[in-house]
């Protein structure tokens, strides 16, 4: 059995069924420390910490800590859980999306110092696939495939924004593309499994608020429990 990591953030998976019972540790890497919760076969990062009171906001992740911990620790893949907002119509609150691209304009972040290292940036379509079969093992309805847009955050989008990056995008969220760019530099096979928890500032004629993406993020908290543990069943 493959050593699994799991990434979630407003997505609440810290200490709920199979993420109960895990050793807390702190890993220290050439990049910073990482809190991890891990046994045997599984590992857990809360990319947002686990204090809800002062929670770890998207642009001050340290990605590369947390990806090099998790690689220090023996994970051989990473499954990211990503909330995000949806760009088109039928990409509505409850939808489960595993994504196969995503766009990040700008730099980003890189583990990458002095040697040069140009890779190729995907999501690994063998914990993609597993992924998928594992949703339908678990009688789980997904959609297979669609564009992540990495917005920089903390803020969320403008309206104007949405509109343009709806053209080109299925959901939006702050964390996917990084974490995937990160993982691959550091050999890191990684997949993700996107939780629509609001429609993108703009769909709505309702203001979208943090505590409605937040109660819809908890709906699907269930759903994504039990395809993580078909596919680390398989």
């Amino acid at each position: 059995m493959k050593k699994t990591a799991v990434i979630s953030g407003t997505v609440p998976l810290h200490g709920e069924g199979i993420f109960s019972h895990l050793q807390k540790e702190t890993v220290e890497t050439e990049f910073g420390m990482a809190v991890i919760f891990h046994s045997s076969d599984l590992i857990f990062i809360a990319r947002h910490g686990t204090d809800h009171s002062s929670p770890v906001l998207p642009h001050r992740i340290n990605h590369q800590a947390n990806l090099a911990a998790l690689k220090k620790m023996g994970a051989e893949e990473v499954i990211g859980i990503n909330s995000t907002g949806g760009l088109k119509p039928h990409m509505k609150p409850g939808v489960i999306v595993i994504p196969d691209d995503y766009i990040q304009l700008g730099p980003g972040i890189t583990t990458v110092t002095e040697k040069p290292l140009h890779i190729v940036p995907r999501i690994d379509q063998n914990v993609r696939k597993r992924l998928l079969t594992a949703a339908r093992a678990a009688a789980i309805a997904v959609v297979d495939g669609g564009i992540y847009w990495q917005s920089p955050g903390p803020r969320l989008e403008t309206r104007a924004e949405i509109a343009m990056i709806s053209q080109f995008a299925d959901i939006i969220g702050m964390t996917l593309a990084s974490e995937a760019i990160v993982a691959q530099e550091l050999g890191l096979p990684y997949a993700s499994l996107c939780s629509v928890d609001n429609y993108a500032h703009g769909f709505e004629k309702r203001d979208l608020t943090l505590e409605k993406i937040q109660r819809h993020a908890r709906l699907n908290t269930e759903a994504i429990q039990r395809i993580i543990s078909c596919s680390l069943e398989q």
